[in-house]
């Protein structure tokens, strides 16, 4: 057999569950798997959405439940449900997540725990209710992170704590679970415009609102200039999420999948310059986000 004739992808088919599929890039994912050929389960917050969902649906081959990732009792019953209609499973697609934008400072701990507890413990527990399906079929994990997950910027520290927890846990999923044929993947989206850019607007005006008033105000001008630019970064992004549905079908379809792929040249320049920089120039790129916050009353010292 030539080089040419050598299958680059596998035949789409079979179950697949994709989480945080209400919108966005979830939703997206979601109908061009099945567009595809899949059967997709896609996880849904309400039944509102799920029914939105499937009467968008071309192919009868999407159904919806309603998952909170973050309740162990409805992560089982997703892996019985998937069990009981589809006999088995092909691969997950973990999409579920929340953005807690804001200074660390101005980060609470609930808010915190909230972050860790979407991004990364439900996506923990979704991988391990549905392993076992996984492990039969010789499936795939696809975990969904971003260009944050190698990068951390300023007022995204929480988000990117998050991200780079999960490509950790990925990291440490892919070793652990290739002797089993179960294949793990990270993908990894820059600025997208979905609807989660209002959420991200909304929660950050709600943090600050939370803020003691001093420490909010020192950080007032600078976050909501972030916030704007942030906004007009996916506004005029090129990537839509088109793109990123096709690079999840990759992840699920390629013979030989990529530990990594990045959807948009924002994303490739965020892992290039965790890769190559080093933190004093990464530091000082990022700096002019946070040029006009000044402590109040700062003095000058001199130490000895």
């Amino acid at each position: 057999m030539s080089a040419r004739a050598v299958r680059r992808s596998l035949p789409a088919g079979g179950a697949v569950v994709v989480t945080g599929a209400s919108s966005g890039l979830g939703r997206e994912c979601a109908l061009e798997l099945e567009n595809r050929g899949f059967h997709v389960l896609a996880g849904v917050r309400r039944g509102e959405d799920g029914e939105k969902l499937v009467g968008e649906s071309l192919r009868g081959r999407l159904r919806y439940a309603v998952i909170d990732i973050t309740d162990d009792a409805s992560v089982r019953a997703s892996a019985e449900l998937v069990e009981r209609e589809y006999g088995g499973l092909r691969g997950l697609v973990n999409n579920a997540g929340i953005c807690v934008p804001g200074p660390l400072e101005c980060v609470d701990s609930d808010r915190f725990r909230r972050q860790l507890d979407v991004n990364v413990v439900g996506q923990l527990g979704m991988i391990r209710a549905h392993l076992p399906l996984l492990r039969r079929s010789r499936g795939r994990i696809v975990n969904i992170t971003s260009g944050l997950g190698k990068t951390a910027v300023p007022y995204l520290g929480a988000y990117a704590a998050a991200q780079f927890a999960k490509e950790a846990m990925s990291d440490a999923l892919r070793r652990e679970l290739t002797p089993t044929g179960v294949r793990v993947s990270i993908v990894a989206p820059g600025a997208i415009l979905t609807p989660m850019w209002d959420k991200v607007s909304e929660a950050g005006e709600r943090l600050l609102r939370d803020a003691p008033a001093g420490v909010a105000e020192l950080y007032r001008a600078s976050f909501g200039a972030f916030m704007e630019g942030n906004g007009q970064q996916s506004t005029k992004s090129l990537t839509t999420p088109e793109d990123f549905a096709r690079t999840v079908a990759r992840a699920l379809t390629d013979v030989r999948p990529r530990t990594r792929y990045w959807v948009g040249a924002d994303a490739r320049s965020a892992g290039r310059w965790a890769r190559l920089l080093p933190d004093s120039l990464l530091d000082r790129r990022f700096s002019p986000i946070t040029a006009s916050v000044r402590a109040p009353g700062r003095a000058d010292y001199a130490f000895e």
